[in-house]
């Protein structure tokens, strides 16, 4: 996947919005919550995305994967997929998918109500 595939990915999920922010990364929040970020490792395509803890153990160690910059230093489970060789489009997309669930259910119950989720 390359950014524009990845950047549709992030829009067909539900109530997803888009800013461009940080140094022209694409930014995709949920009713205001963060799931994924799109920006530049050394001119190639890099996706920042939150997962679980055990995820942020494991996939480390897979060639292409590391702890976000900024976000991980902070004490937060987030991951950076550099795409060199990082994960099969497949997993990359069951790891936004999941961050974006984690973004809604860090909603309160009236905002995802607002929004239909």
């Amino acid at each position: 996947m390359n950014r524009e595939d990845i950047n549709a990915f992030c829009a067909s999920l539900p109530q997803a919005t888009h800013v461009v922010q940080w140094g022209n990364s694409d930014v995709w929040k949920v009713g205001g919550k963060l799931f994924a970020v799109l920006g530049w490792n050394n001119g190639e395509t890099a996706v920042t995305f939150k997962v679980s803890p055990i995820a942020f153990e494991v996939l480390p160690d897979m060639q292409g994967i590391r702890p976000a910059p900024y976000l991980a230093s902070r004490g937060m489970k987030w991951l950076q997929d550099t795409r060199d060789p990082g994960l099969s489009d497949a997993e990359l997309q069951n790891h936004i998918t999941y961050s974006h669930e984690m973004a809604v259910a860090a909603l309160t119950k009236k905002k995802r109500a607002e929004l239909g989720l």
